[in-house]
């Protein structure tokens, strides 16, 4: 049997198998993006698939915090548009 990587929703703190989570990064140049691949160097952070999660996320700016940087608003509306 295959082992599944966990992986912890910043905003619910649900630990989730990674596909079913989003991990936005924040790159080594300063540049936040959305990691489909999951393996994309920098500094990143994991949202669940919802669009109650990634509107609490932006209200709260607990993204901004974990990456230490300002999200922009575009980050989250392409997260929205993976959900639909």
């Amino acid at each position: 049997m295959k082992k599944i990587p966990m992986r912890t929703c910043i905003v619910t703190k649900e630990k989730l198998p990674k596909i079913e989570l989003i991990r936005v990064v924040r790159t080594p140049e300063g540049e936040v993006q959305i990691d489909l691949t999951g393996k994309q160097n920098g500094r990143g952070a994991y949202l669940k698939k919802d669009r109650e999660v990634f509107k609490k996320a932006k209200t709260s700016k607990i993204l901004n915090r974990h990456l230490e940087v300002e999200v922009p608003d575009v980050i989250f509306e392409e997260l929205e548009n993976y959900v639909n």
